[in-house]
């Protein structure tokens, strides 16, 4: 008689990464602040154009009760820039709705405030010469690809100062 295996029991706890685990809990954040979908915040460049974005940022849409339309989308508007962004609204509302897909923004209400600072690139330490033996390591790799990745690899490992900080 053959004896079969059972097959292994699917775990309910099982270890999951954390890009499973991120969109649940950004997207209870976001709808906690009243955006159905958190892509609107780091799409908001393409929505209303580079230079609108700079100086703008959605911070929440609200719908009236009971309706998934017709929402009016706060927006953080830094200094003098509410009125240059108040005259180009309806262009606004309409791409709004283009990203949505249907009209769920019906008008802008917008909040002086200064925006949050953005991380800037750092800035990028001069390249020091590699060492001899890392030279004429790279100089023995025929394919000119990997050589030229490694040698860049090589300029920004000794570029660096210590051990790498994670914040």
């Amino acid at each position: 008689m053959i004896e079969t295996v059972p097959p292994p029991a699917v775990r309910a706890r099982r270890a999951r990464s954390v890009s499973e685990l991120m969109p649940s809990i950004g997207g209870a954040a976001f709808r906690r602040y009243g955006f159905m979908q958190s892509a609107i915040v780091a799409r908001w460049a393409e929505i209303v154009g580079d230079d609108y974005a700079r100086h703008s940022m959605p911070e929440e849409l609200r719908f009236p009760v009971g309706k998934r339309s017709g929402g009016t989308l706060k927006v953080l508007v830094t200094g003098a820039f509410a009125p240059m962004l108040r005259h180009v609204e309806p262009q606004v509302i309409e791409r709004a709705n283009r990203y949505f897909g249907y009209a769920a923004v019906a008008k802008l209400a917008l909040r002086h405030g200064d925006l949050p600072p953005t991380r800037s690139n750092p800035t990028k330490l001069p390249e020091r010469p590699l060492p001899d033996t890392t030279q004429a390591t790279l100089r023995e790799i025929s394919d000119p690809d990997l050589r030229a990745s490694l040698e860049s690899l090589a300029h920004a490992l000794s570029s660096t100062r210590g051990p790498p900080i994670v914040r």
